[in-house]
């Protein structure tokens, strides 16, 4: 079947990425969660310190901005160097990917924060 041969690469892959073997699992079960993947240059062109400081941003002291932004949109987020890989539903995929784009721009965490709220809100309102 092809189905079962697609959802054995999207779990391969997505444990090669460095997501848990449990979100990886989570893959093979559900149907509405995807992976997707972007580079830090992709969104700014940043070097040398510029994107060190922009990939601690993105985590945040003791990974505290990274857990912020994966409780608020229900997602799961890997920062590999300069690739971030995310998994989740489509439109919460969309609104952690515009969240750490912010960062990567240069608008503060607590403006972030802020925003990660208003969303976190407006999915528990949907379910």
């Amino acid at each position: 079947d092809k189905s079962c041969i697609q959802k054995t690469y999207e779990f391969l892959k997505a444990y090669m990425l460095g997501f848990s073997l449990e979100d990886s699992i989570a893959l093979l079960r559900l149907d509405d969660l995807f992976v997707e993947s972007f580079l830090i240059k992709d969104v700014k062109t940043l070097h040398g310190d510029h994107m060190s400081r922009c990939i601690a941003r993105l985590s945040g002291e003791k990974g505290k901005t990274k857990h912020a932004i994966e409780n608020a949109t229900k997602t799961r987020i890997i920062i590999a160097d300069t690739k971030i890989h995310l998994m989740g539903s489509y439109t919460n995929i969309r609104s952690a990917r515009d969240a750490l784009c912010s960062l990567i721009m240069g608008t503060p965490p607590s403006k972030v924060y802020s925003q990660l709220r208003f969303i976190s809100k407006r999915l528990n309102e949907q379910f």
